[in-house]
């Protein structure tokens, strides 16, 4: 791969899977550290196009985002989610912590979600999917909170208070999304509002499966609710 950079520009779709997501996250990584998106272009050997093209993926979608694709649907994406399919997905997501159900997590991920849906249904769904649904059932906003990662300060998260879709499709419910300054998501979902002892457990629970001590800074909080932050405070 280095001697196809020096050579000139690399066409980036006739590298391997794994060279492929290499080259992207490297050229995502120098962008991030402060090097100019030509300048990034330059060194890998690629488009300025195509390095413009992956810091947007990558600020809509986190790292998962910038793992190629293969050409073409994968098998398991033939199959769209029917409505009751998603409803019942939601109803699973609203019913408790995946850890609850048997799924090897403390939060709700996109890798989570991905888990169940396969479990559930035996569909394979690829992360910018994954982020598709989110969006439909309101879990997350395209706009806001999920596309201002680079507002959160390194070590610390951004936890926004959102409304998603209730599975009864009466109302909606409530949710607790964290993301990180790298785009990853960790959430918790629920029919009620959450109570205090609700967020320092999602405070908890976060610790746990990052592994680490955790700062979370409150982002786009219902007023309704703003006294509850002082939970993390200690």
């Amino acid at each position: 791969m280095n001697t196809q950079r020096r050579s000139g520009t690399v066409d980036a779709r006739s590298l391997a899977v794994d060279e492929l997501e290499q080259l992207r996250r490297q050229a995502v990584a120098a962008v991030r550290s402060g090097v100019s998106q030509t300048q990034v272009a330059r060194s890998f050997g690629v488009s300025r196009k195509a390095v413009g093209s992956w810091v947007r993926t990558y600020r809509t979608g986190g790292e998962p985002a910038l793992r190629p694709q293969t050409r073409g649907r994968r098998a398991g994406e033939r199959l769209a989610l029917s409505r009751p399919q998603q409803t019942r997905i939601l109803t699973v997501i609203a019913s408790g912590p995946p850890d609850d159900l048997g799924l090897p997590y403390l939060l709700w991920t996109r890798r989570a979600v991905t888990d169940l849906i396969r479990r559930e249904f035996g569909v394979s769904l690829a992360g910018s999917t994954i982020d598709h649904y989110l969006i439909r059932w309101e879990l997350i906003r395209r706009e806001g909170v999920f596309t201002r990662w680079c507002d959160c300060p390194p070590g610390a998260l951004l936890v926004t208070w959102t409304h998603p879709r209730s599975a009864t499709e009466a109302g909606h419910g409530h949710a607790l999304v964290a993301l990180s300054e790298r785009g990853l998501l960790h959430f918790l979902a629920g029919e009620r509002p959450f109570t205090p002892d609700a967020l320092i457990e999602f405070r908890r629970r976060l610790r746990v499966q990052l592994s680490r001590e955790v700062r979370l800074l409150a982002r786009e909080w219902p007023d309704a609710h703003a006294a509850l932050t002082g939970c993390w405070s200690n």
